[in-house]
């Protein structure tokens, strides 16, 4: 099997993948994303999103599309700030795996879908609006490579036929070197180097464009280059996740474990007119201020002690781990602009 089609089937087989079988974000899943720190993180989206707006002569029926919205978090986030482009506008939450789709959050103004493709403007138009996806690259199925002899030979996936031969109850699987074939970007074929093939996330960028007649693809994920990952351990840059534990390597445990990749910017379509840390993103749009914010509100009402004055404390912690440069602050946005 392709590694492409392993990964594929290991995070969204309906009937055995990871996320089918109840894998996800959050404290009490697997893995913590941004949206998932707490609220302040959708609020500073809510920002940005308004500014978009306001740059885009503040149109009606502005609509921002959220990929791999998972139970909705971000979108909760982002409501709770009110951002005034959404006043009249609405939230479309797409989402491939029904079993978070249905712990989504409905009303408002909000929507859900289970494919890109299924999401259409009033008239047939294209959309004016922004398509933001927080940590999906990653999470699109990848194929992988191998430098042998001076060639790149796709990487497969098989049964071990050792234990195969010994009739055991749970087949184990094991990676296999196929045929010589064409790299994605030109990359130097070092023996024993790795590197990824991510047409799926450069797909997924050129789709989510195609949606928009005006406005904003917001991406935000950790990310490299080609180059840079075939210098380093395969280990280190294909990730497995289960419990907030790191997992068993990529090619084991079908279905029980996430899945991830860092993300080759060098794969993906040009044009991203603005790259940046989480960090910067977060602090070109207003974290500092809301945290200040929260720290006056936290003085007023320490002695109440009340959930308001919880919540204005939290943005503090919250901040903290958003911005931190050898975690999520460090994580890379790219915007690709339409009509704009």
């Amino acid at each position: 099997m392709a590694f492409e089609a392993w990964v594929e089937a290991c995070l969204y087989d309906p009937d055995g993948g990871f996320y089918a079988a109840g894998g996800s974000a959050g404290r009490r899943g697997d893995f913590l994303t941004s949206p998932e720190v707490g609220p302040l993180f959708g609020a500073v989206v809510a920002r940005w999103l308004d500014d978009r707006w306001e740059a885009l002569g503040r149109p009606s029926g502005f609509t921002v599309v959220e990929a791999a919205a998972g139970v909705g978090t971000l979108a909760r986030g982002v409501r709770a700030a009110r951002p005034a482009c959404l006043e009249a506008g609405r939230y479309v939450m797409v989402e491939r795996c029904a079993v978070l789709r249905d712990a989504q959050p409905t009303g408002d103004g909000l929507e859900s879908t289970a494919s890109l493709g299924e999401v259409s403007a009033p008239g047939g138009d294209g959309l004016v609006g922004v398509v933001v996806a927080n940590e999906l690259l990653d999470n699109l199925a990848f194929g992988l490579l191998e430098a042998v002899d001076g060639d790149w030979c796709e990487v497969l996936v098989d049964l071990d036929p050792d234990v195969v031969a010994d009739g055991a109850d749970q087949p184990t699987f094991r990676e296999v070197t196929g045929v010589a074939v064409r790299p994605p970007v030109d990359v130097a074929p070092m023996h024993g180097a790795r590197i990824p093939v991510q047409a799926g996330a450069g797909q997924w960028v050129d789709d989510a464009l195609g949606l928009l007649s005006a406005g904003s693809v917001l991406v935000v994920d950790y990310a490299s280059t080609t180059a840079a990952l075939a210098a380093r351990p395969f280990g280190e840059w294909v990730r497995t996740y289960r419990g907030h534990q790191r997992g068993r390597p990529a090619g084991s445990a079908p279905g029980t474990q996430d899945v991830t990749v860092e993300v080759a910017v060098d794969q993906l379509p040009p044009g991203a007119t603005n790259a940046a840390t989480q960090a910067a993103f977060l602090r070109a749009n207003g974290i500092d201020e809301l945290v200040a914010e929260g720290r006056r509100r936290w003085a007023e009402r320490v002695g109440i002690g009340d959930l308001d004055a919880l919540r204005a404390r939290s943005r503090i912690t919250e901040a903290e781990a958003l911005l931190d440069p050898d975690g999520l602050g460090g994580f890379t946005v790219l915007e690709w602009r339409v009509g704009s």
